[in-house]
């Protein structure tokens, strides 16, 4: 660790309680997505008073503060830290007021960035860095709620929705060379983020029957739960066409699942995430799963409506990881080596999501992780433990990535953009995602009544 990157610490070490007071803010304020807009105004607030021009606004409530101003011309790195959270209503520290809790670690993200900013913008390390920092704070990375983000996307609003997919696709990240992001997760305390993952598309799917008595004239009817069910059972049975290579996942849930049990249900709502690791395979599970339902309504006569929302990309890992390495190890010499390292020798395959997979496809992308929380994340039962550990550490590798990308000529930065390969341009990017949202009707075909 050189002397700037000991400043770096020290920096933020003295700045340790105004840090956690900040994550603990945000802990007990948790927003949903695309409606952060008190988390975005507090993480603002702290950069315009750093004297760090910031852009507000962009894909609703991102934000994203210039170190060195947005005129500034070189290689340009974002610390992205997420607002958003979950509506996990019964968390013992939810928001009253939205339903939402922090059970995904994301106010640790953007707590994270934060105090990465209390640190880069002393003038000493500022003018040590051959390069422009994006302290980017960023919407709705959890892809739920997806009745309100189609009305908005109606509504003109947004265009995906994902955060990152909606940056993207407005030119929020065209200035942006690397980004450097972050996860919280209980089963480490300091560690390299650099596995693959899956991608994915979302579904919601409407089948629509006819209402009858269930007991006295089921023949009046068209019932929407058993155009339903088959379509389930028919998704089961394409399964053994899955290549076990491709990491398909298909899982959902029923969203209204009719009326009464005496009556026969004239509406199903369904939701599911269709998943796999390549872009071909994640195309080959969605039409898989179409011809699925178009099944169940075929064979009960009823309607159908399949609206497919584009998700996320599969993760790409970066192959120059050596300043989130260094990153990391000074951080925690930084506090005498009290936390344990991992991840630095294993390339992991994740068959969750992100769309920081969609942000690697198009630029070199490096992840970390920190503890700092118990529970199993995205449940009621995650909560911070270790302020430290899962807001100041991640402050400083934050802060300390930044750094080493762009000190030195910016050489650890450069090595990571020469030995970078796009899957996509971000023109090719929004041809593919504009092709997986569609939306598909079939008619419901009652036959003539037998009475």
């Amino acid at each position: 660790m050189d002397r700037l990157e000991q400043k770096i610490c020290d920096i933020i070490d003295s700045k340790k309680d105004e840090i956690i007071a900040f994550g603990r803010d945000i802990w007990t304020h948790a927003e949903l997505g695309y409606r952060e807009f008190r988390t975005a105004g507090k993480f603002t607030d702290v950069l315009k008073s750093l004297g760090i021009e910031t852009v507000e606004g962009l894909a609703v409530t991102g934000a994203k503060g210039y170190l060195k101003g947005k005129d500034y011309k070189g290689t340009t790195v974002a610390l992205m830290g997420e607002y958003d959270a979950l509506p996990i209503a019964n968390h013992p520290d939810a928001n009253p007021e939205t339903g939402a809790s922090h059970c995904c670690g994301h106010n640790a993200q953007i707590t994270g960035v934060m105090g990465a900013a209390l640190a880069l913008s002393d003038p000493e390390i500022k003018e040590a860095m051959d390069g422009n920092i994006v302290f980017f704070g960023v919407p709705a990375e959890e892809f739920v709620e997806v009745e309100l983000k189609s009305k908005m996307i109606e509504e003109g609003k947004i265009g995906y929705g994902g955060g990152k997919c909606e940056l993207i696709r407005i030119g929020a990240l065209d200035d942006i060379d690397i980004t450097v992001g972050h996860h919280s997760s209980p089963a480490v305390e300091l560690a390299l983020s650099n596995g693959t993952n899956n991608g994915f598309v979302n579904k919601m799917i409407t089948f629509t029957g006819k209402a009858a008595h269930a007991a006295g004239a089921p023949q009046n009817g068209i019932d929407a739960y058993n155009a339903a069910a088959l379509a389930k059972n028919a998704v089961d049975i394409q399964r053994e066409s899955f290549r076990d290579s491709d990491t398909v996942r298909i899982h959902g849930f029923t969203v209204n699942g009719g009326s009464a049990t005496n009556v026969i249900a004239d509406k199903i709502v369904l939701e599911y995430y269709v998943r796999a690791n390549n872009v071909p395979a994640v195309i080959d599970a969605s039409k898989k799963f179409d011809r699925a339902m178009r099944a169940g309504a075929v064979a009960t006569g009823a309607g159908l409506t399949i609206k497919t929302f584009a998700g996320y990309l599969p993760l790409v890992p970066t192959k120059e990881t050596t300043a989130m390495v260094e990153a990391l190890n000074d951080a925690n010499a930084s506090c005498g080596n009290k936390y344990k390292v991992t991840g630095l020798d294993t390339l992991k395959h994740s068959t969750g999501s992100t769309d920081y997979g969609d942000v690697s496809s198009i630029m070199p992308t490096v992840q970390f992780n920190t503890g700092g929380y118990t529970g199993v994340m995205h449940n009621p039962d995650v909560m911070p433990t270790d302020e430290y550990l899962a807001y100041v550490m991640t402050a400083k590798v934050f802060a300390l990535a930044g750094y080493k990308l762009l000190k030195n000529g910016g050489s650890y930065a450069k090595a990571m953009m020469d030995s970078f390969e796009a899957v996509m341009t971000k023109d090719e990017y929004i041809k593919y995602m504009d092709s997986m949202m569609a939306e598909e009707h079939i008619e419901m075909s009652p036959l003539p009544l037998l009475d």
